[in-house]
């Protein structure tokens, strides 16, 4: 889905030209210090949210969690390129007990020039505030590569693939070994989405895969959205999938529907789900996504958290 929360072009493009001109001013001795944390790849215990709204505030995911009966333990927020982590978003994350979840959209960067190294200046200042954060961070980058509707999804899968290598291995060369990386695929079904084994960068730079797949129609069913693209994602790799992107739309039926959800989810051993509860208003492929206020959608969720995952425990 398109993320409502990519900056204007020319913010952007000012930001960027400001963090690939000056350089730093203090040289390092000897490299960086590093933060290592890791999250457990424990299925069915991840609850996730994009909630509209937030960032800058928490309030939406608060009142997501008090609609579906357990507050979120994964945050998501969509990070629009040459825009520096969040940290006072990232603050408030670990302060209600939840994991921080990004997704970095290289919308205004080019994607060969990440590979050779052009935004280097700006990535390892990412990747500075992200180890000073020092708690848990699940990023992906250039999420829905397999479809057609990105820029990042118009370039020879070879030059996304060295990309996706570049930017983990500038992470960790910095020291910034606290990210979960999470390679985010869409479902295929959904016209325009392509096979995303081309796109795989290979199980050393790939911590989780996310599958992102909505409920559109009423005939929509998890077997039809989800079940061939993960069985295809298992036979190139073992690494956890978790459903990083989703949501049942009023058109689709949500009642049944979102235990439909839930059931695949817990049937098909993935890691949880991240509900993208945001209002598009406009057409079937941009519902209103949010499950507040409809008691059908709320009493469906419930249902789902209670019989489909487990308990909160400690994830950090």
């Amino acid at each position: 889905m398109r993320s409502k929360l990519v900056p204007l072009l020319a913010i952007a493009i000012a930001i960027a030209a400001i963090a690939f001109a000056i350089p730093r001013l203090l040289p390092r001795h000897g490299p960086p210090p590093v933060a290592h944390a890791s999250l457990p790849p424990r299925l069915a215990s991840y609850l996730g949210a994009f909630a509209e709204g937030a960032p800058p505030g928490y309030q939406p995911l608060r009142a997501f969690g008090k609609a579906v009966g357990r507050q979120p333990n994964l945050v998501g927020y969509f990070s629009g390129w040459a825009e520096p982590f969040d940290i006072s978003f990232a603050n408030s994350v670990h302060a209600h007990g939840a994991i921080m979840f990004v997704q970095i959209d290289p919308t205004y960067a080019s994607v060969a020039g990440i590979a050779h190294g052009d935004y280097d200046t700006y990535l390892r200042s990412y990747a500075d505030s992200v180890r000073a954060y020092r708690h848990p961070v699940v990023i992906g980058f250039g999420h829905e590569m397999n479809g057609n509707w990105f820029p990042w999804s118009r370039v020879r899968p070879a030059i996304f693939v060295a990309a996706w290598r570049h930017l983990v291995t500038l992470f960790r060369n910095d020291g910034a070994r606290n990210v979960t990386w999470l390679w985010t695929i869409n479902a295929e079904g959904r016209r325009g989405v392509r096979p995303a084994r081309q796109w795989w960068p290979g199980s050393d730079y790939v911590n989780w895969v996310g599958i992102d797949g909505f409920y559109f129609h009423s005939s929509d069913t998890f077997q039809n959205i989800f079940a061939n693209t993960i069985k295809q994602v298992r036979s190139f790799t073992s690494k956890p999938v978790l459903l990083s992107e989703t949501a049942v739309g009023p058109a689709a039926g949500q009642f049944l529907k979102i235990e439909n959800l839930f059931s695949g989810m817990d049937r098909f051993k993935t890691l949880g789900l991240v509900w993208f509860d945001i209002n598009q208003h406009a057409g079937v492929y941009h519902q209103d996504w949010r499950i507040e206020g409809n008691q059908g959608a709320e009493a469906a969720f419930r249902l789902g958290v209670r019989d489909h995952l487990r308990p909160t425990g400690a994830l950090q």
